[in-house]
């Protein structure tokens, strides 16, 4: 999972916390098996994750580059990025996003699956 970091792999792109969230969503509601049907709850829950990432927790974007505002190809800006505050406001992020994961399975307990058979 560290490989996320970064924005995965150090590339600037989508939060590795985003995409720990969506990895999260995706163990609990894909299928486990060929035979069985994804339940389709995930996609709202991972909507939400995405929204609330960059409305509430994050205030602006999903995407690292932006968030920690850091050159991850300049080795001189990744090592200030490491000394600074920013890597505090990415923890904060990282622990606020494993939060709403949290409480978006707390709340799929309550809900229904939501599946489609071959019979449906």
């Amino acid at each position: 999972m560290g490989s996320f970091g970064g924005g995965l792999g150090a590339n600037g792109e989508v939060c590795g916390a985003v995409i720990g969230g969506l990895a999260v969503l995706g163990l609990k509601f894909s299928r486990s098996e060929d035979d069985e049907n994804e339940d389709l709850r995930m996609w709202s829950f991972a909507r939400e994750l995405l929204w609330r990432f960059a409305n509430e927790i994050t205030k602006g974007s999903i995407y690292c580059r932006d968030i920690a505002k850091v050159d991850w190809t300049n080795m001189e800006r990744i090592k200030r990025f490491y000394k600074s505050d920013a890597l505090i406001e990415c923890k904060r992020i990282t622990g606020e996003t494993a939060r709403l994961v949290g409480e978006l399975l707390d709340r799929a307990e309550e809900v229904k699956p939501l599946v489609f058979t071959k019979n449906t």
